[in-house]
């Protein structure tokens, strides 16, 4: 007999986080700064705070990273019941840092516990029990065998009547376009919710003609979201476009984290019934909560602090 399932399900690779104090080179630091971080178990954090119920499932090594990230998701009011730690697998690892002014990743996630998931070991139950399924690209783009664990989990959900979310997040260190195009593109065909940024779509679809992009995106089901197109999120429902523009930050600190935190607080506004356009207002304050501070989840706001921001009408509607 299973538990029942929280009402958003998650899952991807969950990374050891390093990182030097201040703007500093991992080269001339005496110290680093750890944390985690991963583009789904962001979101799941995300969506916690935001008073959501939800759950995160991966395979970690059987490490202290990987049983400080457990920790950590429980702690966050995430459900981790379908958590794996991997004695056979290392947690991957990334290392991150600022030279000359720009942000530089280094990881180190070849045959990590995430990469060797199979679709055997999905619980499928779980998934068939959720309303909604958030899956990204980054999951196909790690190996073989997470792609594949991440196509029977879009099947099992699609079968189930289980609403998708998908992110392309795609990232061109793993896998050529050509790969991508050929996994996302059809994930995307399954998905409810698309959620790409602009330049993803250009790659994505190789052209960048808008309206070209936008007959692209009219022929999918999804309710599409193109995250950065200039300094607006565009809001695609059938024949209907609505631009809106950006919530302004006071100030920006790191941008890492910014698409997840977009993301969460537009599956928040979705899961409390708010229409595609108020989730993307609450989906920006969001976003522009997290650039203001260092790390990939530690700034997602809680619900209180993202409502009284969303009530007060800060940002002009043009």
């Amino acid at each position: 007999m299973h538990e029942s399932s929280p009402q958003i399900v998650t899952f991807g690779e969950s990374m050891a986080l390093f990182m030097p104090g201040e703007h500093k080179s991992i080269e001339r630091a005496s110290s680093l700064e750890q944390s985690f971080g991963g583009a789904e178990s962001n979101v799941a954090i995300g969506l916690a705070r935001l008073g959501s119920s939800v759950g995160w499932f991966g395979a970690l090594g059987d490490d202290p990273f990987g049983k400080l990230i457990l920790k950590t998701l429980r702690g966050e009011g995430v459900d981790i019941s379908r958590a794996k730690l991997d004695a056979s697998a290392p947690t991957g690892m990334m290392f991150r840092e600022h030279v000359a002014g720009k942000l530089a990743v280094h990881y180190f996630r070849k045959h990590s516990a995430a990469s060797k998931m199979t679709p055997d070991k999905l619980d499928e139950e779980y998934i068939r029990g959720a309303k909604l399924l958030h899956v990204t690209g980054i999951t196909a783009a790690i190996s073989e065998e997470s792609r594949n664990t991440l196509v029977r989990a879009v099947a099992v959900a699609k079968e189930a009547g289980v609403k998708i979310s998908f992110d392309p997040n795609l990232r061109l260190k793993l896998w050529s376009i050509e790969e991508a195009r050929e996994t996302l593109l059809p994930i995307a065909e399954d998905a409810d919710y698309f959620l790409p940024g602009w330049d993803e779509l250009k790659l994505l679809y190789d052209t960048d003609d808008y309206d070209l992009v936008k007959d692209k995106l009219r022929q999918l089901k999804a309710i599409t979201i193109i995250k950065g197109k200039g300094d607006t999120t565009v809001v695609l429902n059938g024949d209907q476009e609505e631009s809106l523009p950006f919530y302004p930050a006071e100030q920006v600190v790191d941008t890492v984290g910014a698409g997840d935190g977009f993301c969460a607080g537009f599956l928040a506004g979705i899961m409390k019934g708010m229409t595609p356009v108020e989730a993307v207002r609450l989906a920006s304050i969001n976003g522009s909560l997290v650039v203001q501070m260092r790390g990939d989840w530690e700034a997602l706001p809680e619900w209180d602090v993202v409502e009284q921001r969303l009530s007060a009408k800060a940002w002009v509607e043009r």
